[in-house]
């Protein structure tokens, strides 16, 4: 059979979450549902899905093989389509979402550039921080900075985001520096909303620790956390991307040089790999190119702060 055929209804059966919802969105029978399952396990050597009455789940086997499946329907949708893209003019229309803070950090630049070479493409930025339903809020993209990524999800890794502890002079000057994560328990920090609120995560040379964290003001934004520290709130965790001016300028102070905040991921989100907008291909495909050359986002100005 097709291993490729048999990648792309495996693919659909969890997207989808039923055999029969595979099948009408593929436009098959049932029979050749199971039946692609069947030979796809085999070649697996393995049980890839927990089946019950109410729900299908992935096997650690089933995680590991939908990963494969979809890099190999990525690999052989870029053979369809490499020679087509290099006569082809982009355009249309592509509603992207992302952080506040990512957007006007770096998103805005990188899509400037994006448009000075495709300039019949637009752009719809769409600022926003919680979990959206693509297909209900019509994204074409969604740009999403974690490390806990659902494994359902259709995701291309773009760059890592990493962070950094500071805060504004005139808060150290009241409450003092901390000179180790374990301070910060005692110190006023400024907490995100969404995720690790009250747990910042650390590494030094190797050795990880973590430390409970917790302030009077928490928020589902970082700008806005960034904001605070700037006016003397308190300690803020923050994107270096973010922090980076401040700190050069001397507004904030970094702290814990010694000790790595835990870095995470940038992934660019999308909703199905079938019949992908050529514009939306390319920005990815650029987006990648971009977080990896830009000098902003290279790893040594980190190093720098």
């Amino acid at each position: 059979m097709d291993r490729i055929t048999a990648a792309e209804v495996f693919v659909a059966i969890v997207e989808r979450g039923s055999m029969i919802a595979a099948a009408d969105a593929l436009v098959m029978s049932r029979a050749m549902v199971t039946r692609y399952l069947s030979e796809m396990e085999r070649w697996a050597g393995a049980r890839l899905l927990h089946r019950t009455t109410r729900k299908l789940s992935l096997t650690h086997a089933g995680e590991a093989t939908l990963e494969r499946c979809r890099q190999m329907l990525e690999f052989a949708q870029d053979m369809d389509m490499a020679e087509g893209l290099e006569h082809e003019v982009l355009r249309g229309l592509l509603r992207i979402s992302c952080s506040q803070s990512l957007g006007q950090s770096a998103l805005v630049i990188a899509v400037t550039d994006y448009l000075r070479l495709y300039p019949q493409v637009a752009v719809d930025l769409q600022m926003n921080n919680r979990t959206i339903n693509l297909v209900e809020e019509r994204i074409d993209l969604a740009l999403r900075i974690t490390n806990e990524l659902d494994p359902n999800l259709i995701a291309r890794p773009l760059s890592t985001c990493h962070s950094v502890v500071c805060a504004a002079p005139a808060y150290l000057s009241q409450q003092g520096i901390p000179r180790t994560p374990p301070d910060l328990a005692v110190h006023n920090c400024l907490t995100y909303s969404y995720f690790g609120k009250s747990l910042w995560n650390f590494d030094l040379q190797g050795e990880k620790s973590a430390v409970a964290v917790s302030g009077n003001l928490c928020a589902n934004e970082s700008v806005v956390l960034l904001s605070g520290a700037l006016e003397g709130a308190g300690i803020t965790l923050q994107p270096y991307y973010s922090a980076a001016p401040y700190i050069a300028s001397g507004d904030l102070v970094r702290l814990l040089p010694d000790y790595q905040p835990q870095p995470m991921g940038i992934y660019g989100i999308y909703t199905s790999r079938r019949q992908m907008p050529a514009a939306l291909r390319v920005m990815l495909d650029f987006l990648v190119e971009w977080f990896a050359t830009n000098p902003g986002w290279l790893n040594s100005a980190y190093l720098k702060l």
